[in-house]
Order: structure tokens, then C-alpha cells, then sequence
């Protein structure tokens, strides 16, 4: 339509340009008020140009010459020269028109009267052309035909043959002999002879005149219009180089034909017509002159139809894309607003390859851009009011617009951003993702690059976090850790870079990475933009990574840090409600601190940090603990008094504390190990105290308490404390249920028989407890065996105490008593002592016997018997005394045979004097050492 119609444009004014040197115009008719009323437009005919004088004085001599001669030839020639002037100058010039009637009159008046005296010195074709010229001037049409038809058959060689044959095939036609008028068209139509561009003018007249005749005859006017345009428009040149005569008659041409192909089956007629070459430089011009009729009519249908006709039928001609913008505004000039998108999508499709739109016309490349950004508004709207899936597919499409228009558009960012923008509602995370880096990243100079850049960050971290889930996008921290580093490097002024910078370092954290969290934490909290509540985020990341990797000393800094801004005056509701948390953790670093200075062997600098706990969070458990672990790390560094004092502290200020329990046993320990054994002793007893009321375990934890201060007392040589003890855990009766139980209670038994308490009966104990148990150690043996010979020899003390008295049967059996429990003692000092113990046990065990045998020979016999009775009772005694002198002798003489194996030793010695009195001649020896000398040299040499 207009982007057709530009074509003819210059080409009128091309023809405006030459206008004055036309001869003159005849108007054949107007178009009247029905298809059978048409007419021609015009016909125009040149002649060569006018001479370099002016016309008005030309046509002023002329006129004045007309008006003075007489000779009719001479008249004759002078209008026919002034009417040429006149035409060619399109000067108002000569007559008038109210002169002109009769100066024509006058005119035919003259070639009549040349005719009847056949003297005429031109040529008489020319003279009866200008008297039809004449006739047809003054209205005599009839008379015009006559002339030129005169002209025909008496001069038929004659040049204005053709022209006289088109003027009687328009008087054929302008009276509505259209039939008559094909024959007269058509004879120079089909005319050999050169007659230029009358020819063509004939054509379209010949077509006219086939047109006017009816339906029937529209095949061939349709061919003969053809034709006419061929002629006028041979090439793609001549459309820029059409004579002005022959720019009505092609538009006319035009006209006709669409509206002839508009009456049967448009586009389709139209390419009947123009086989078997539909392609022709005027074909455009046509299939537009058809879609803009069909337009004028109203029938929007069949003009989108004809321009779409057009763009399949010639799918590579240039103007294909303006046939298709006419589609667009045909449905807007019709108010059909969907089926406009639909033309604009199919524009756009049509022309999105890289190729076929480099090849548009910048024009046409304007109408791309303009139908994109129409179709992708228009989605994103449509999708913004609707849900689910139409919502989704709607912003699809409009992203897929904003990206076509984003590589081919000066504003390609802000496209780019837009499309992110679509796909991202389109839930199509990957492609938002790739629109908004390019236009953050690959279009230099975009206003909102940072924006767009932002935009990517935020995506990522949608994904990341969880907030956006889809099947195709599960970008992770690495992602977003890259991202980040690309946004900050070309926006790091940015105000929301430090804020990224410490979710990032929050993110990393979480995932355990102590190198990421603290690279993203130190950049937050360094960034010029950081305010106090990123600062705090970072304070905060960098703090736990300190803490992770045990570097207490800069997690303290950091914490102390992440406190003062939640204490500030800028500090949130949160970061305000988040400062008891924030302590605590302090307090840890600084307990952490401590346990780093111990285990590096600094006590001094780890008892620091654990008691400047209680400054930053008095009270609190990890404050106590700090104490406590002060008190033990003085323990640890064997500084007992240090330790005293603060474990005495820490059960002073925290009485009831779990940890308060074990300080009982450490001040032992501090006490026992500063030498101070009676405070060490006194703790156990109050530890005992302690439990004194508890049940059965705690009872036994209490004895146990008891019986370790004992051990302490002992040490201390504070036996009267310890017997006290030994005493009271004694007289309970206990029982040794393993061996250390037995040693232990003939350990306490054996030393309250050093202390003589009641040494008897804890030797009778002792004595007994070993001979009982199942366990024994050499210690308790020889300790048990020492009591049995102490225990034998009171026994014996008693038995020699023992006087055989007048009765001697009853005197006797109490001292043959005594000598049996000394003996049994005895006995028992040799099975628990053994070799170590024998010597003395024979020599007791003999002198038992020896004194039972001296006691029976010295007891008093009774007074009532006589002398002789005397003498067989004394006898009687001898006879008894004698095996107990006997058996003492043995007994001595055992243990002087066991020299041999246990060596000489008092006990020995004394058994040797009791037989050397016993038997003087066996056993009393007068005894001499005798010593060896030997003289060194002689040894028989």
C-alpha cells in the first residue's frame, strides 16, 4: 500500500518535470458511477520542443495573423501553430475560450473552402486531421470521424494513419461501441508499422474496450492489461523512469486489473493472467493494487489474503516484507487486534533468521523491531494477568520477543533485561539466568547493567537457597560464589554488594567450607558500602570460622566486634535480641583460649583467660566452668597452693554445683601433694560427713573416704586419728571379699597392734583373720605368725604360771590346758610363718614340754601318804615328767638340726644350752673359733 505507492512517487515528479513540453491532452471521459460507466483516464500526445522565443509573442503574432488574412490556408496554419504553442507552453496564451468556438468555426469554414478549390500547398492528410481536429473542438464529433476516416481510406501511407484510426476507435468507444472500438484498437494493436507509443496507448484502450464489453470478455481485457503494463514497465529501471503521459494511464491499468481479479478469484486470477511469467517488475504493483481495493471495499480478509498470496507465491522478493506489513495493517484498519499480533508474529517469524533480516530494508527492520516489542509487551501483559500454565507460556513468548529484539536493537540491555525478566515469570530459570548476564556483562554502555547483573545474583540465589526448585536449574554455592565474584568486580561500588558478600560467606559456613566463608565474611565486613547490619552478618561468619579453625584469638576480636554493633545505636531488633547469644559465644573463645594455653603448657596465661571469663559473662556456666578449669590447671602445673586457694574459692562462691563435687578430691590431692596430709585427711573426712546419711553405695564411698584419710593419718603419724578409724571400720565385722580387702584389714589390724590398743585381741584377730582367709601376702604372714608366737608365748607365760597343786588331777589339766593353747599358737606361727618363725616356735615348743616335766618332778606330794608311799608317788611323777623331757629334748634337737637348712640364730643357740644342760656329755662342749692361715707362695711348686 504506502510502501508500494513510494515506488510511483518519483516518477511523478519525473513527469511534473518534462509537463511543459507536452503538445496538448484529450480528455476521452471521466469514470461514471457504475463498472460500465468506466472510462480511460486520458490520452496525451507529444511534439517536438518549442524553439527559444517566447511563446506569448509567438502566439501574439500568430493570433494577429489569424485575425488579419484573408487566405484560408494561411489562417489555417496560423491556429494550428497557435494551439501548438499554447499546448506545449501551458501558457494561458491566444484566444480565449469564448473566442475560441468561432475562431474554430472560422477555422472549418477555411478547410472547407480549401477543400472546394483543391488548391492547397500542404499535404492534404495533414489538412483533414486538423479539420477533425476542428470538428472535435467545436463539438462535432460526427463530423471529426468523418474527416479522420476520410483521412484513413484516401491516404492510408499516411503517418497520421494510426493516429486517425485511435481517434475513430475513441469516438467508438466514447459512444459506447465498444466492440467497434476492439476492432479499431486492435488493428493498431496488432499493426506492424512503428507508430511508438501509440501502440501501448491502443493496448490499454484495447483493453478497456474488452473490459466494457462485459465478464465474457474480462480473460482477454486481463491479458491486453498485461500486456500494457509489460510494455510501460519492462524492467526494475523503467518503474523510476515513467513518463508523466503514462503515469495515470499504468495506475489506471492497475486499477482495472485488481478490480477486474477482485470480481473473480483475486490473487489467483491475478497469477493466471501472469503466466507464464508471474514474476515481472510490476507485479508488486498489481497484487498491492488488488489488497488495497479489497481493502477500500471493506473486505479485510481478501487483502490479507492477497498481500499473504503474494508472499508465498514469491517467498524471496524484497518486497515481501511490505506485502506482510500490510497484512498488520489491514487487521488494524479493520479493528482486529488478534488477528493483527497473529500478522506481526508471522512478520517476525518470517524474517527472525539472521539472514533473511539483514536482507529487510531498514524500513522493514523498523516494522521487525516494532512488532517484537508489540508482541512482547502484549505477552508479558497477558501473562501478568493470568495463571498457571497459559500465564507460563504467555511470558515464554514474550521472552523469546525481548531476546529477538535484544540482539538487533540499540537498547539490546534493557531487551535482554527484559527477557530474563519473562523467563524468569516463565519459570524458565536457566534462560533468565543467560539473559540477565548479557545484558549485565555483554553489552557495554547499558544504563542498568548493574541492575541486570543483580538479577543474575539474585536468581542464583534463589536456586541455591531453595526458594526457586526446577528440574533443569540446581545451581549450587559454587554458582553462586562465581556469580558474586563477577558482579562485584565490574559493580563492587555497588550499595547491595556487601550484603551478598555476607550471605554468601553465611551460605559457605553452613556447608562447612571455614576458606570460602572467611573470604565472602572479610570482604563484607571491609566493603566501603557495608552497613552496620552486613557488617554484623560478616562479624559474625568470620567469628564462627575463627572458632572452627581454633584460632580463638581473632574469634574473640570478632565476636567482641558482632557485640559492639548489636549494642550500637544502629543495631536492629534483632541483633538487640541476639546479644546474649553473642556473650555467650564470647565467653566460649575465651574458655577455648584458656584450653589452647594449658595444653601448650602456659598454666599462667591459661589461668588468665578462664578467669577473665566472669568479666564478659558473670555467673554464667561457661564462667564457672572457667574457674574450675583454672583451679585444675594450677593442679596440672603442680602450683598446689594456687589450686587450694581457687578450688576452696570456687566451693565457697558455688556450693551447690555439680563441679563443686570433685573439689573435695582435689583439694586431696593439692593437700597430699604439698605435704600437707592432715588437711588432705581432714578433706576426706568431710567428704565422709557428707555421705553420712546416704544409702548403701554412698555409705560405702563414705568408708572408703574414711579409710583413705586413715592411710593420710598414718602418713601423717597421726595413728590416734587413724585407730580411731580402724577401730570403727574393725567393728563392723568386716569380711575380705579378695585378697587387697584381707591385706588391708590385717594392715589396719596389725597396726593398732603396733599402737598396743588393745594389742591381744587384734593380735587373736590378726592370728585368726590369716589362718582363715583363702589370700595371703608374705606381709600378712609373717605378721600373723609373729602374733601367733606373741599369743603362744602369753600362753606359754600362763602355762608356767600354773602351779601343780594338792589335787594334781585338778591343777594339771588346767596347766596340760595352757600348754595345749600355747602349743596351738605355736603350731600355727609355724604353718603361717614357716622357716622364719620355726626356730623360735621349737625352742617354745620344747621349753613347754621341759617345764611341764620340771613342774610334774617338783609338785608336792600329798601330806597324808607315808614315806614309802612318797617314794612310788615321786616315782610315779618321774614316770609321767619323763616323755615330756623326752619330747622337750626332741623339740631341741629339731631345731638344733635345722642349721642346715635355716642356718644359727638364738633361737638355735638357746635350744643347744637346754640340751647341753639336759645332756651335759653329748651337747656341753667347750667351743673354739679356728682360723685358716695360708701362706701365699707355697703351693707345692
Amino acid at each position: 500500500m504506502k510502501g508500494l505507492k513510494a515506488i510511483l512517487l518519483p516518477l511523478c515528479l519525473f513527469c511534473g518535470a518534462v509537463s511543459g513540453q507536452e503538445a496538448f491532452r484529450v480528455e476521452l471521459g471521466k469514470d461514471g458511477e457504475t463498472i460500465a460507466d468506466m472510462r480511460p483516464v486520458f490520452l496525451k500526445f507529444e511534439t517536438r520542443p518549442l524553439p527559444a522565443i517566447s511563446p506569448a509573442e509567438v502566439a501574439r503574432r500568430y493570433q494577429k495573423l489569424f485575425s488579419t488574412t484573408d487566405e484560408p490556408s494561411v489562417r489555417v496554419d496560423a491556429l494550428n501553430r497557435l494551439t501548438n504553442i499554447r499546448d506545449r507552453s501551458g501558457q494561458d496564451i491566444g484566444f480565449s475560450p469564448a473566442e475560441e468556438a468561432a475562431v474554430y468555426q472560422q477555422a472549418i469554414e477555411s478547410y472547407e473552402s480549401i477543400l472546394e478549390r483543391g488548391a492547397f500547398g500542404g499535404r492534404l492528410d495533414e489538412l483533414l486531421y486538423q479539420m477533425a481536429k476542428a470538428h472535435a473542438l467545436t463539438g462535432q464529433n460526427d463530423a471529426s470521424v468523418k474527416r479522420l476516416q476520410q483521412l484513413v481510406g484516401l491516404y492510408p501511407d499516411s503517418p497520421l494513419v494510426p493516429e486517425a484510426r485511435f481517434r475513430v476507435a475513441e469516438s467508438a468507444f466514447s459512444s459506447g461501441n465498444y466492440v467497434e472500438a476492439e476492432a479499431g484498437y486492435r488493428n493498431l494493436v496488432d499493426g506492424k508499422a512503428d507508430i511508438g507509443d501509440l501502440r501501448n496507448k491502443a493496448r490499454y484502450m484495447l483493453g478497456w474496450s474488452l473490459y466494457k464489453q462485459g465478464p465474457q470478455s474480462w480473460e482477454r481485457a486481463g491479458k491486453r492489461f498485461v500486456s500494457v503494463l509489460d510494455e510501460s514497465l519492462p524492467d526494475e529501471e523503467s518503474l523510476y523512469h515513467v513518463s508523466e503521459s503514462s503515469v495515470d494511464s499504468i495506475d489506471d491499468t492497475l486499477r482495472i486489473l485488481a478490480l477486474m481479479a477482485s470480481q473473480r478469484k483475486g490473487a489467483e486470477t491475478l497469477m493466471a493472467w501472469l503466466q507464464p511469467t508471474p514474476l515481472r517488475s510490476w507485479t508488486p504493483l498489481a497484487f498491492d493494487r488488488l489488497a488495497d481495493l479489497y481493502a477500500v471495499q471493506g473486505d479485510a480478509e481478501a487483502s490479507v489474503a492477497t498481500n499473504r498470496a503474494f508472499a508465498a507465491y514469491f517467498p524471496s522478493h524484497p518486497q515481501r516484507a511490505g506485502f506482510m506489513v500490510q497484512v498488520v495493517d489491514v487487521w488494524r484498519q479493520s479493528s482486529q487486534p488478534e488477528q493483527a499480533r497473529s500478522a506481526m508474529a508471522d512478520y517476525v517469524a518470517l524474517f527472525n533468521a539472521p539472514s533473511d533480516y539483514a536482507a529487510l530494508e531498514e524500513s522493514y527492520r523498523t516494522k521487525w523491531r516494532e512488532f517484537s516489542r508489540i508482541l512482547a509487551d502484549f505477552y508479558y501483559t497477558e501473562g501478568a494477568a493470568g495463571s498457571g500454565s497459559v500465564a507460563l507460556r504467555n511470558y515464554g513468548s514474550a521472552a523469546t520477543y525481548y531476546e529477538g529484539m535484544a540482539s538487533r536493537s540499540p537498547d539490546a540491555g534493557e531487551f535482554y533485561r527484559l527477557a530474563g525478566d519473562a523467563w524468569l515469570q516463565a519459570e524458565a530459570y536457566p534462560a533468565a539466568l543467560e539473559n540477565y548476564r548479557l545484558a549485565a556483562y555483554e553489552v557495554p554502555g547499558y544504563k542498568y547493567t548493574a541492575d541486570a547483573g543483580w538479577a543474575a545474583v539474585a536468581l542464583i540465589r534463589a536456586g541455591v537457597s531453595g526458594e526457586l526448585v526446577a528440574s533443569d536449574y540446581t545451581p549450587g554455592l559454587n554458582e553462586l560464589s562465581a556469580e558474586t565474584d563477577r558482579f562485584t568486580a565490574q559493580h563492587g561500588a555497588d550499595a547491595r554488594a556487601p550484603e551478598l558478600l555476607a550471605y554468601v560467606a553465611a551460605r559457605w559456613l553452613e556447608v562447612g567450607n571455614n576458606e570460602q566463608a572467611l573470604n565472602y565474611a572479610v570482604r563484607a565486613v571491609t566493603h566501603e558500602q557495608a552497613g552496620p547490619k552486613v557488617r554484623y552478618a560478616g562479624w559474625l561468619v568470620t567469628a564462627q570460622v575463627r572458632q572452627n579453625i581454633s584460632e580463638y584469638g581473632l574469634a574473640e576480636r570478632a565476636w567482641r566486634e558482632a557485640l559492639a554493633l548489636a549494642a550500637s545505636a544502629s543495631a536492629t531488633l534483632a541483633m538487640e535480641q541476639e546479644k546474649p547469644d553473642l556473650q555467650r559465644q564470647l565467653a566460649t573463645v575465651i574458655y577455648r583460649q584458656g584450653e589452647q594455653a594449658a595444653e601448650a603448657g602456659k598454666p599462667g596465661i591459661a589461668v588468665a583467660h578462664f578467669q577473665r571469663i566472669e568479666t564478659v559473662l558473670p555467673g554464667s556456666e561457661t564462667a564457672i566452668k572457667g574457674r574450675f578449669d583454672a583451679a585444675n590447671t594450677l593442679l596440672r602445673a603442680s602450683e598446689w597452693q594456687a589450686a587450694i586457694n581457687e578450688l576452696n574459692r570456687f566451693r565457697a562462691d558455688y556450693p551447690s554445683h555439680a563441679l563443686a563435687s570433685d573439689i573435695g578430691e582435689k583439694l586431696v590431692l593439692a593437700y597430699t601433694a604439698s605435704s600437707q596430709p592432715i588437711r588432705a585427711a581432714g578433706e576426706l573426712m568431710d567428704m565422709a560427713e557428707g555421705y553420712s546419711d546416704q544409702a548403701v553405695v554412698t555409705a560405702e564411698d563414705a568408708v572408703a573416704y574414711q579409710l583413705r584419710a586413715a592411710e593420710l593419718f598414718h602418713a601423717a603419724e597421726a595413728n590416734d586419728h587413724r585407730d580411731v578409724i580402724y577401730m570403727d571400720y574393725l567393728a563392723a565385722n568386716p569380711v575380705a571379699v579378695d585378697a587387697n580387702e584381707h591385706i588391708r584389714l590385717q594392715t589396719m589390724r596389725q597396726r593398732l597392734i603396733e599402737s598396743d590398743s588393745r594389742s591381744a585381741q587384734w593380735r587373736i584377730d590378726l592370728v585368726s583373720a590369716e589362718l582363715d582367709s583363702r589370700w595371703h601376702s608374705e606381709q600378712t604372714l609373717q605378721w600373723a605368725a609373729q602374733g601367733a608366737l606373741v599369743l603362744g608365748a602369753e600362753a606359754a607365760a600362763e602355762f608356767a604360771g600354773i602351779e601343780l597343786d594338792v589335787p594334781l588331777e585338778k591343777s594339771l589339766v588346767q596347766k596340760q590346758m595352757a600348754m595345749e593353747r600355747a602349743q596351738t599358737y605355736f603350731r600355727n606361727a609355724e604353718s603361717l610363718g614357716g622357716s622364719e618363725v620355726l626356730p623360735e616356735s621349737l625352742y617354745r615348743r620344747a621349753e613347754l614340754h621341759r617345764v611341764m616335766a620340771n613342774d610334774l618332778m617338783a609338785s608336792t606330794a600329798p601330806a597324808e601318804l607315808n614315806e614309802l608311799e612318797q617314794m612310788q608317788y615321786a616315782m610315779l611323777l618321774e614316770e609321767e615328767a619323763y616323755p615330756f623331757e623326752e619330747r622337750a629334748i626332741a623339740l631341741h634337737s629339731e631345731n638344733h638340726q635345722g642349721i642346715a637348712t635355716n642356718g644359727f640364730n638364738v633361737w638355735v643357740e638357746k635350744s643347744l644350752n637346754v640340751l647341753a644342760e639336759l645332756h651335759p656329755g653329748r651337747y656341753q662342749r667347750s667351743l673354739r673359733w679356728m682360723s685358716v692361715s695360708v701362706e701365699g707362695g707355697n703351693d707345692g711348686a
